[in-house]
């Protein structure tokens, strides 16, 4: 009988075909589409930059899906670190060789287009944190000792990301990090220690934010004290999504966006706008393709026999529902805005690029659930 390393070395092409997880891929694929319709809604019912650009890195992304997926999860498993390390030091570029827009250096010039190291890392850093903590015992997971690392691994990306400045993205890494430790097994106590000395400290990061991120703070207690200016945008955004309706408006119809006032709609927003066009139902549609989707990477996570697939499975599925919460939350008003993309929707080569790499491991794990993780 064929032990569970030979059965997977032996797969063809055809049988990893078939062992594709086609309910995720499907429903990726719709929720793509759907994008690139609310993108073209974005550009007034033409093909312009944002439509073309839109659509391009999707399908390009999309390839990066599966050929990641194709890639035994030994290797991504054995090159974690090595991964980690690569996305580190092109945050470290970022601070020295970085592009500067609207106040913040966040991207580095690859000439075919503007990376955002930020976003991979919120892979990477799950992807290291799941191999250290795949490789420890039950009995060492609490000990102080091994904490030591997964802490500097988080805190070296969250300075680096914070500085540029990116408070909201440096809180996504931070998110991700914190979910792979828990679903390890770290003591409830860990936690709450650090939210204390978090707590202690908060009064002093406050005094390093920056004026526009205090005044986010101050429109999301209160977005009518200046609606002209910063709170601006989250309000057309709530009355985009309160005019939707039940049905919506219909496509190319929204007037809040159509009528351009609801700024940077194409990028954070664009749920705001799908919401205007498509209704109650339209955004509830939405929703559930998200829940499909992570279902399906939980499902995935459960299929699978090694550690470390699994906890990257489960990490990856929490982190991409806290994306997706946070800019919901954040179009109505319900959280400061941070700068957080709707995952596939949102328009941005680096956020997609991030994503469709984080699914293409998880389908790894499905295409070959049986291979032994040492």
């Amino acid at each position: 009988m064929l032990q569970p390393r030979s059965i997977q070395s032996s797969l063809g092409l055809r049988d990893k075909i078939f062992s594709i997880d086609y309910i995720l891929v499907i429903s990726i694929l719709i929720l793509g589409i759907v994008s690139m319709f609310a993108m073209y809604s974005t550009d007034g019912g033409e093909f312009k930059y944002h439509t073309n650009s839109h659509i391009l890195r999707f399908f390009i992304f999309f390839g990066l899906f599966f050929v990641v997926s194709l890639i035994q999860i030994r290797f991504w498993h054995d090159q974690s670190y090595l991964i980690y390390i690569l996305f580190f030091l092109l945050l470290l570029g970022v601070k020295y060789f970085g592009l500067t827009s609207s106040g913040s250096k966040r991207w580095l010039d690859l000439y075919f287009m503007n990376l955002q190291p930020s976003e991979l890392m919120k892979v990477g850093l799950i992807l290291f944190l799941a191999k250290y903590y795949h490789r420890i015992s039950i009995e060492n997971m609490n000990s102080v000792r091994y904490l030591f690392i997964p802490i500097i691994a988080l805190i070296g990306p969250l300075i680096l990301v914070a500085t540029q400045p990116d408070l909201g993205t440096s809180i996504l890494i931070a998110a991700g990090g914190i979910a792979v430790a828990w679903l390890a097994g770290v003591r409830i106590k860990f936690f709450v220690y650090s939210s204390l000395i978090f707590l202690a400290l908060l009064p002093i990061a406050i005094s390093f934010l920056k004026p526009y991120q205090k005044s986010r703070i101050l429109t999301f207690l209160n977005p009518e004290r200046d609606p002209l200016g910063a709170g601006y945008q989250i309000i057309q955004s709530k009355i985009a999504i309160g005019s939707g309706g039940l049905f919506g408006k219909g496509f190319l119809n929204g007037s809040q966006s159509y009528l351009d006032y609801l700024p940077e709609k194409h990028t954070d927003f664009i749920f705001t706008l799908f919401s205007e066009e498509f209704g109650f139902f339209g955004s509830l549609f939405i929703l559930l393709l998200y829940t499909l989707i992570i279902s399906r990477i939980i499902k995935i996570g459960n299929l699978t026999r090694s550690t470390f697939g699994k906890l990257y499975c489960y990490s990856f599925a929490t982190a991409f529902f806290i994306y997706v919460v946070v800019n919901m939350m954040m179009v109505l008003g319900l959280l400061p805005i941070v700068g957080s993309p709707l995952p596939i929707m949102s328009y941005g080569g680096s956020s997609m690029m991030a994503i469709m790499f984080g699914l293409g491991i998880v389908m790894s794990c499905k295409i070959y659930k049986d291979v032994p993780v040492n």
